[in-house]
This record gives structure tokens, C-alpha cells and sequence, in this order.
């Protein structure tokens, strides 16, 4: 056929994103390919696209964009469980959909992916910023049942991994407990929501931008704060001096990382979503007694599910910019410079 189609490609090490012409895929056996209809914009491009050319895992150049949603263009051989034009949002973490974790919709957290040279799409294989996206297996599609697709494209990750990260201490966010948002932006802004529809928490959320901190204000946070060095007697004070049960640290950089210890209380949790890679010391005397520390890795498949339930059912809003697809190295320039408030979406 010879087909060609526009996808925005980080190419060399260094450089700004680009708008290519590059083949229109063909699904071959079992695969799906998908008319996109959204691609989130994601603070990790920025990360993958800072990376030294010897800390990059795959190849360029790459097609970005691991937050999709499309409709089914077509289907290749064998595929069952679909029907072209369809509306579906992408599940992201790809694994190899056989070892124990994937056996239980853990893909994130696949043994194998790594050995099998399977990456998740705008991380290693062609992403979603292009007008059509291959998907390597219907297990990796999502219906969308009425929700709108611009809305629905941030939730398959910023939406998803804070939604993974605050499930694993639902225990400790009953009536009279407190959870601290660090970094209100794209992940953060979804975090309070979450929170605040799937928890009994009080939820303070920190921010260095004023406008973060006023939207997060408007998502439902009950408190807000500068994340200064005043931070961790601020949430002292609204904790009656015992800190905050759970902290969740969207940002991951050491002043963050440092902010979260000096703000839990015993026994809390302290989880780093944030991927800029600051140790959070942990050890006897380190920190409160039984504080536990983990740093997860977006979310399972059926996670997924219920995160775009939750926003069928209102309780969960994307704060979206739009843009085209001819406009995304300059919205990239935006994004990195902290001028974009919630999520950049693009629409091929």
C-alpha cells in the first residue's frame, strides 16, 4: 500500500521532538492497529528525552506517546474481542502476558518484558502521537463506553498511577486520616480527585506554582501549601503534630524526597511516584517507626478498568489542554518549561 502517516519522533540524542512522515503500520497476526483519537503528553518524554545516549534502552528514532486512545482502524489476523471503530483507550506497560504477574493483569510489573525486548508503546516502540498506532494484543485495549477520548487519554497513566499507588494504602485512608500530594501537576491533580472519591482522607496537597495549587484547590483538595521548607511544620499543624499518614511524592527529587520523611507520621506510608530518582534513606532512627517506603510502577491492567469507571462515573476529570499534532515539539518547549497547568493532550 505504501501508506504514509505524520507521528512526532524523538531522533537524536539531545534534540527536540520532530513531525515526520513515517509508513502507516499494517497489522500483522493478532495485532490491532488504531485511528488515534488523543495522546497524553507526559512528563517521563521529558524524562527519556534528557537521558545521556548511554543510559537510553532502545533504539531511535521513536515515535512518543504512552498515553493513547483511537478507534479500531483494523484488525489483523486471529484477532477476536474487537470490532473496527470501536472506541478503546490503550493499556500501556506491555509484558509478555504469561508470567505470574502478568497472569494477574500485573503487566507493569512483567519478569520477562526485559529479556523479550518488549517495551511499552512511546517507550521503546512506536507511540501514540501519530495518526495511527500499532497495538501489539487486544489484551492491551480498553473499552472507552461513552467516555470522551480527550479525557480518557491522560487516565492511562497519569490517572492510573496515582490511582495503583494510593490503592496500596486504602487501609490507612480512613475517617481522621491525612494524605499529603506532593507535586499537584498532571499526576497530582488526578491524585487528589482519587483520593478524594475512593478514600475518607484529608487530603493537603503541595505545589511551588500558584496555579497548580489553585486547581488542586478546585479538585478537592481540603488544604493547600507552598512546598518549601515549611512544608513539613505546615502538615504538622493540620495533623495535630502527628504528620500525615500517607504521603505521596509525585516529583521524586531530593527536596521532595526529604519533605516526605520529615512529614509522615509513624507508621505511614511514604510512596515516590515521581521518576527523578532522589534515595529516600530507610533504615532504624531514619524515619518515624514502621514507616514503609515504595516506589511503584504505573498499574495493572484491571486497575485500569476501574480507573476509567471512576471517571464514567464523574468522580474523576482530567484538567486537559488540547493541541494538533503539528504543534507538539513547541507544546513539548511548553510542558518542559512548567507553563501548562493538569495535561497537554494532543489530537492528530
Amino acid at each position: 500500500m505504501g501508506q504514509v502517516m505524520k507521528a512526532v519522533q524523538y531522533q537524536r540524542v539531545g534534540e527536540s521532538p520532530v513531525v515526520v512522515e513515517v509508513p502507516k503500520p499494517e497489522p500483522g497476526p493478532g495485532q490491532v492497529l488504531l485511528q488515534v483519537t488523543a495522546a497524553g503528553m507526559c512528563h517521563s518524554d521529558i524524562g527519556v528525552m534528557s537521558w545521556p545516549a548511554d543510559r537510553l534502552p532502545f533504539e531511535l528514532p521513536l515515535t512518543l506517546g504512552h498515553e493513547g486512545v483511537g478507534t479500531v482502524a483494523a484488525l489483523g489476523p486471529g484477532v477476536r474481542g474487537v470490532s473496527e471503530g470501536e472506541s478503546v483507550a490503550v493499556y500501556g506497560p506491555w509484558g509478555c502476558g504469561v508470567c505470574r504477574n502478568c497472569a494477574q493483569g500485573k503487566e507493569n510489573y512483567c519478569t520477562r518484558a526485559g529479556e523479550l525486548g518488549i517495551r511499552p508503546p512511546g517507550l521503546g516502540a512506536p507511540g501514540a502521537m501519530a495518526e495511527y498506532l500499532l497495538v501489539d494484543d487486544v489484551r492491551h485495549l480498553v473499552p472507552l463506553d461513552g467516555l470522551d477520548p480527550v479525557q480518557a487519554a491522560p487516565l492511562t497513566d497519569a490517572g492510573l498511577t496515582p490511582y495503583h499507588a494510593i490503592k496500596r494504602s486504602v487501609p490507612k485512608l480512613v475517617g481522621g486520616s491525612t494524605a499529603v500530594v506532593i507535586g499537584a501537576g498532571g499526576l497530582g491533580h488526578l491524585a487528589v480527585q482519587i483520593l478524594r472519591a475512593t478514600t475518607g482522607a484529608r487530603v493537603i496537597a503541595l505545589d511551588v506554582a500558584d496555579d497548580k495549587l489553585e486547581l488542586a484547590r478546585q479538585v478537592g483538595a481540603h488544604d493547600v501549601a507552598r512546598s518549601d521548607e515549611s512544608a513539613p511544620e505546615r502538615i504538622r499543624e493540620l495533623t495535630d503534630g502527628l504528620g500525615a499518614d500517607v504521603v505521596l511524592d509525585f516529583v521524586g527529587i531530593a527536596p521532595t524526597v526529604k519533605l516526605a520523611a520529615q512529614s509522615v507520621a509513624i507508621e505511614g506510608d511514604i510512596t515516590i511516584v515521581g521518576i527523578a530518582g532522589a534515595p529516600l534513606p530507610v533504615g532504624f532512627g531514619l524515619l518515624p517507626h514502621e514507616v514503609s517506603v515504595a516506589a511503584p510502577y504505573w498499574g495493572s491492567r484491571s486497575e485500569l478498568i476501574e480507573v476509567l469507571d471512576l471517571a464514567r462515573s464523574g468522580a474523576l476529570h482530567a484538567h486537559v489542554e488540547t493541541f494538533g499534532l503539528d504543534e507538539t515539539p513547541e507544546v513539548y518547549e511548553r510542558f518542559h518549561a512548567g507553563e501548562i497547568t493538569g495535561r497537554a493532550v494532543i489530537v492528530p
